[in-house]
This record gives C-alpha cells, sequence and structure tokens, in this order.
C-alpha cells in the first residue's frame, strides 16, 4: 500500500483511532497496533480493543491499494514530528517506510498484532443532534464507575426510552446523574442500552462542543442486542454493550427536601476548587469538604492532619434547619460544574442520606451525592 496525505489531516486521523487502544486502563499505549487500509483516494485507520473499535475514514493520495499494521504511539509521535507538510506512507506485512522532506522512518510490524473487529449494527441508524446528545453526555458521563473491577455494569451509561425523549443515567454508588434529553428518539418505547461511559466519553470528544456547527451536525445511532455504533464527522465507533443489573435509581429519588441552599455557580465552584487545593496529596485524598449552612451563606472547611486548614465563606440563601454536611470535594465540583444554570441549588435532607445538585430552573438534570460521614 502506499499514499500521500498532510500531515495535521494524518496525524488527527491517528491520534482519533489510536483512543480506541489507549482509553483502556492497565493496557500500554506503546503496544497498541493502528490498522491503515487503502482503497482509492480513502484512507480507513482503525484502532481498537477487545469491546472498542475507532474507525476515521479521510480522503489522501491514493497510489497503491492494501493495508499494514503499524505501532500506534510510535506512529504517531513520528508524523508529529514532522513540519506541516506533505506525508508519505508505503507498507507491506513486514515494515511500513513513512517519509516527509529529508526524513525518513522504517518502522516493523509489531509481532502479534492485529485488530480487533467488532461486527458492527445493521439495525436501521437514527439520526440525533450531536450538539445536544454530547451536552447530556458531558453532564452524565463523569458519575460512571471508572473501574470495572467492582461492577462492570457501573461503567456503563443506561440509555432508556422515556415519555418526553431519551433519559442518560450513570451512577458509580456513591453519585447518581441523570438528564432528560425531549424529543430525542432513539430507542423504542419502553427500551434501554447500557453503553460503556469510556466509549460516550469518546463520543463527547468528537462531537466537541454545542456551538452552531455542533447543533447542525447529526450523529448517527444504531445498535443490536450486542453491540452499539455511532458515526460521526466520518468517524464510526462501534462499541460492545453492557450486561448485568442496573440500579433501580427512581427509587433513590427524594420526593422533597426540607433544607435548600441557592447560590451562584461560579462562585460555589471557585470556592470549592480553593479549599480542594488541601485534599490534593494523596494521604488526604478522602478528607471531605464540610458545609455549614447559614440563613444568607455557608462556610466551606477542609481539615487535614498532614496539610492544614482552609476555610471559605459563600454568600446564598438557605432555607432550612442548621445544619452541616460533608461531600467528596471532587464529586461535588463534578455536580457543580454539570450545571448549565447561573445558579445552583444544593438540596439536602440531612448529613447521612442523598444530597442533590441542580440548575435553578433546569428539570431536566439531577445529580444525586450521597454525604460523606464525619466526627
Amino acid at each position: 500500500m502506499k499514499f500521500r496525505s498532510e500531515r495535521d489531516g494524518l496525524l488527527d486521523a491517528l491520534v482519533t483511532a489510536g483512543r480506541a487502544g489507549a482509553a483502556r486502563m492497565g493496557m500500554g499505549f506503546g503496544t497498541q497496533s493502528l490498522r491503515l487500509a487503502v482503497r482509492g483516494s480513502e484512507l480507513e485507520v482503525t484502532g481498537s480493543d477487545p469491546d472498542l473499535v475507532i474507525e476515521v475514514v479521510q480522503v489522501v493520495s491514493g497510489e497503491q491499494d492494501g493495508t499494514v499494521l503499524i505501532p500506534s504511539r510510535l506512529a504517531t509521535e513520528i508524523i508529529r514530528s514532522f513540519d506541516p507538510g506533505t506525508v508519505s506512507v508505503e507498507g507491506n506485512d513486514q515494515e511500513a517506510r513513512i517519509t516527509s522532506g529529508r526524513a525518513e522512518f522504517v518502522i516493523r510490524v509489531p509481532v502479534g498484532a492485529e485488530i480487533t473487529r467488532l461486527i458492527p449494527a445493521e439495525s436501521k441508524g437514527i439520526a440525533l443532534p450531536a450538539g445536544p446528545f454530547a451536552e447530556g453526555l458531558r453532564q452524565v458521563v463523569p458519575a460512571a464507575l471508572n473501574d470495572d473491577s467492582r461492577a462492570p455494569q457501573l461503567t456503563g451509561v443506561l440509555m432508556v426510552a422515556v415519555d418526553k425523549g431519551l433519559r442518560l443515567v450513570a451512577t458509580d454508588s456513591y453519585r447518581l446523574a441523570f438528564r432528560d434529553l425531549e424529543g430525542m428518539s432513539a430507542l423504542e418505547a419502553g427500551s434501554e442500552v447500557l453503553v460503556p461511559a469510556r466509549a460516550l466519553a469518546e463520543i463527547q470528544r468528537l462531537v466537541g462542543g454545542e456551538g452552531e456547527r455542533e447543533r447542525q451536525t447529526e450523529l448517527v445511532f444504531r445498535h443490536t442486542e450486542v453491540d452499539a455504533v455511532f458515526e460521526v464527522h466520518g468517524v464510526r465507533l462501534t462499541t460492545r454493550l453492557l450486561k448485568g443489573p442496573f440500579p433501580d435509581y427512581q427509587r433513590l429519588l427524594p420526593a422533597s427536601y426540607p433544607n435548600a441552599f441557592r447560590v451562584a455557580r461560579e462562585e460555589f465552584a471557585a470556592a470549592v476548587r480553593r479549599v480542594r487545593l488541601m485534599v490534593r496529596d494523596a494521604k488526604d485524598a478522602a478528607t471531605p469538604v464540610r458545609i455549614s449552612f447559614e440563613t444568607d451563606g455557608a462556610e466551606l472547611t477542609v481539615l487535614t492532619a498532614e496539610s492544614g486548614r482552609a476555610a471559605e465563606r459563600v454568600d446564598g440563601q438557605f432555607t432550612g434547619g442548621e445544619l452541616v454536611v460533608a461531600f467528596n470535594p471532587n464529586y461535588l465540583l463534578d455536580g457543580i460544574e454539570a450545571i448549565r444554570a447561573e445558579t445552583v441549588i444544593l438540596e439536602v435532607i440531612d448529613s447521612s442520606k442523598p444530597a442533590t445538585v441542580r440548575g435553578e430552573g433546569e428539570d431536566d438534570y439531577r445529580y444525586l451525592l450521597m454525604p460523606v460521614r464525619v466526627s
């Protein structure tokens, strides 16, 4: 195989496809391979691990059809090192030659290299607005469990068909986030699928923000009982669906709260970030932030044996009884930063029951957070 391409476009394709292998915790990025396949003027770059495949299609100047496997990290760093301009790639079963300007690299095909080929879902695709879907993922994905050794099903995001549209739900058992995307029809009535959160994080990254370009972009989604496929911006992502019982999240939602604190989102987030500085050391990682509520504000305090003490007061409006509640500062900040409204409402029952973070006037998003018990 042989083709020519501009450096920046080829580099983007390699980086995007390479994330399929790099995303898996515990797997070395350097051991992963990419498959480059040329057909006419089309280059398909494929990266994979056993549960996720990312395929990127790009227009190039094709000179000879064929395929080659290359080490992901090495090839990416080589092409990144070139000056902007044309890159030539040719290869066979044993090696690949990459040249640009006066530089030439000949790299061996990794021994035992292979690419997982998940069978793409063949059901009819459904077009979704990419921007709003990615915004929903931004709010929900952080609440999913990162480590699949405890409860693999909690590493996914539950996509559920509800009366108003599509609901996204994630939980790691310490917190729970859900977002309703009204008018978005992606599943048959009453159905649900459990999609790995790391695959959806890649979709969020591919789509980008929620600007004019993203609002006009469509994301194509389809699934079977075992896999799901997402296509956007010339990239196709295929992932295996997760199995296992997902928590009955609706029973966790309190009917009402006796205590509520209204505060400016940016001021609240900035204060949490500052006091959190005291718990960056691994020895203090489990140290919570205590929030003492008053009628016209709240006092945020972090106290550690190793680092010392931090405190900051934020103005706000509190309704309820005298109360002190402690939270994991990182989890609390994730909930605050997911809010779109200017005002955050923190609703609390007591120091041991789930609290809720939501935006004032926003009924489509909820973030539940378990308090940390402190003496």
